[in-house]
């Protein structure tokens, strides 16, 4: 019998996903393995990549809620990916203080600094995909291509993958193609990082989606990267779901932190933003607030604090701590279902806090993301994107694939773009699907003001110099 049990769990660990192999920091395109510092890991260096490209300045201005904000105090994407990054941080290594508990040979190798420090990177970068105008942004690059007949143009002349990708575009696909387009080969992120990153590691279209799943509720890389994706799951070991489907795979457990560190700093700070601009009330935020603090919460204390944004900012600091404690003991609790593939939801729902969760997205919902302010400037997203991809797409397809009989009109529309960009679409035997999504990269990449202003100016709108 003893024997039988002995089998039964070495069959179990055989199929189920290793930490050893999970910690990978080996690059991505590398040769060889990674050379680290003893100064700074190759997580650590990761980090630094990201924090320093180009990609990540632009999130500056980025809309995270609400849109190109006057406030100092209303957050960006970019500040939303820094605080992120430091919950995710935590995460990482309370999680991992544990796992090498459990496991000690890991210790030989790792810390429970590793385990932060790539759930840190991957979430610092996990908005980089991310176009103008937060999540409408996305809807209306999608809808050029569903709806618009520029956009349908191209329909018949990708596949059907390829224009699942289009008609719906996904800022999870896109940060994974900025990671790995050839223009930053500076950013060759670790096979760890990179997979930390990717919370839906299948590619856009599928026979069946599992609603049950939450890797599946959204894709994480395009045609174009498919192949990229596949070396790296393979290279670290990531569980295949279906054996039919050979674009869709398990997590990789760290994925679940990178989202839990998103999940809590949303819900909490966008509430602490909707409080400060009047949106929701100081008595509602503080009602919500304490009801994560639970027996924690001390009227007097915060009565003491001179100042309601204060207090508020107070009361979301020791949340964000409650917060991340729970969301260590449930995936600790889970950590071999996790590894094993069994183990598909999102942590902040099986927390202590998942109903004040529920109840303050509703709120936000009602009273934020549905403010004036917020929807005007969603609205003139989906304007100004499919306004800028009719004229850019247009003008590629003419210059590139049609033979080069594009109008002066057009060929001025390119010198706008990149020069690297246009030089990757004149390589030798272009496709359209490839010209079509380097014109989308470029105008996924831009700033708010930046598409705006751009806009304006191909339109006729303004000119260089008069802005008004």
């Amino acid at each position: 019998m003893l024997g039988i049990i002995l089998i039964f769990a070495a069959l179990i660990k055989f199929l189920s996903m290793n930490w050893e192999q999970l910690l990978s920091s080996q690059r991505v395109g590398a040769r060889q393995k990674s050379n680290p510092s003893d100064a700074r890991s190759a997580f650590e260096q990761d980090y630094d990549r990201i924090i320093f490209s180009h990609p990540f300045r632009r999130l500056q201005d980025k809309t995270q809620v609400h849109p190109l904000p006057v406030h100092d105090f209303v957050h960006t994407r970019l500040t939303h990916s820094l605080e992120v990054s430091s919950v995710g941080r935590s995460l990482g290594r309370k999680v991992g203080e544990v796992i090498l508990q459990r496991h000690p040979h890991l210790a030989e190798r790792y810390s429970a600094y590793d385990f932060g420090a790539i759930v840190a990177a991957a979430a610092l970068a996990h908005d980089l995909g991310n176009p103008p105008f937060g999540h409408s942004g996305e809807q209306a690059i999608s809808d050029f291509f569903r709806f618009h007949p520029s956009g349908l143009f191209f329909k018949d002349k990708v596949d059907e993958k390829q224009w699942e990708d289009l008609t719906n575009f996904e800022g999870n696909a896109q940060g994974f193609r900025i990671l790995n387009k050839k223009q930053f080969q500076g950013l060759k992120l670790t096979y760890a990082t990179l997979a930390a990153f990717s919370k839906y590691p299948r590619e856009s279209l599928i026979d069946s989606i599992d609603a049950d799943r939450s890797s599946q509720k959204k894709y994480g890389f395009f045609q174009s990267e498919k192949e990229v994706f596949h070396t790296l799951a393979t290279e670290i070991g990531l569980k295949k779901q279906k054996a039919d489907e050979p674009y869709l795979w398990h997590r990789h457990p760290l994925a679940f932190l990178v989202e839990a560190a998103d999940d809590i700093c949303y819900h909490i700070i966008d509430l602490e933003d909707g409080c400060r601009l009047g949106l929701v009330g100081f008595d509602k935020t503080v009602e919500l607030l304490a009801g994560i603090l639970g027996t924690r919460f001390d009227r007097q204390k915060l009565n003491a604090i001179n100042g309601q944004s204060e207090q508020v900012g107070a009361l979301r600091a020791m949340s964000i701590g409650i917060l991340t404690d729970q969301v260590t003991q449930v995936f600790l609790d889970n950590e071999a279902s996790i590894l094993e593939g069994n183990f598909d939801r999102p942590l902040t729902e099986l927390i202590a806090s998942s109903a004040i969760l529920t109840e303050i997205i509703q709120l936000s919902i009602e009273k934020i993301y549905r403010s004036h302010t917020v929807v005007a400037t969603e609205a003139a997203g989906f304007e100004v994107l499919p306004g800028l991809l009719e004229s850019f797409t247009t003008a590629a397809y003419e210059q590139f694939i049609g033979k080069g009989k594009s109008m002066g009109k057009h060929k001025g529309l390119l010198r706008l773009m990149p020069e690297a960009r246009v030089k990757e679409m004149s390589w030798e035997a272009p496709d359209v699907y490839k010209v079509v999504m380097n014109c989308t990269d470029y105008i996924a990449s831009m700033t708010d003001s930046h598409a705006i202003s751009l806009f304006r100016k191909i339109k006729g709108i303004s000119l260089p110099g008069n802005e008004y």
